[in-house]
């Protein structure tokens, strides 16, 4: 595992919000690439532990997306949702869910800033329920997240 210059902040702004801003050494150009086209995303999404076997993205407002990813015991773990708003190269807004519990969807808001050369993911989710944030919190997400946005700076590297 790598050992990152970028690390991720993750912080709770509300009881319906999470927040998370990291840091990349690549054009904002590249990082939207990364973050928006299957080929790409299929190389860094989730922790490594996880296979994905499936990466569909339809990039378009109203289009969807989902991920499927497998762990070594066989169990799966599917994510989807709806893009709302593409302002190519630095914002994309997307409603996500884990499939595995239907109807507690919340909206991702990624906006990328670049200043010489160097990204800056920011994040944002916003809850139906501070128990849902909650709960996804307390799930493990900020390993995930950390684990995932390294892997994301490990396939950056490859692709400049």
């Amino acid at each position: 595992m790598q050992t990152t210059t970028n690390p991720l902040v993750l912080t709770f702004p509300s009881d319906l919000e999470t927040a998370w801003a990291r840091s990349f050494d690549a054009p904002r150009a590249l990082v939207w690439q990364a973050i928006t086209k299957a080929e790409h995303v299929r190389h860094w999404m989730g922790p490594r532990f996880l296979t994905m076997t499936l990466c569909e993205i339809d990039l378009r407002v109203g289009g969807a997306w989902r991920y499927v990813h497998r762990a070594p015991d066989g169990s799966e773990f599917a994510f989807s949702g709806v893009y709302r708003e593409l302002s190519r190269p630095e914002r994309v807004v997307a409603t996500e869910v884990y499939e595995a519990l239907p109807g507690h969807d919340y909206l991702v808001t990624l906006t990328l800033e670049e200043h010489d050369g160097k990204t800056t993911l920011h994040g944002l989710a916003r809850y139906q329920s501070q128990a849902d944030r909650d709960g996804h919190a307390q799930s493990g997400m900020e390993a995930g997240m950390r684990e995932t946005y390294d892997r994301l700076g490990e396939h950056l590297a490859t692709m400049s």
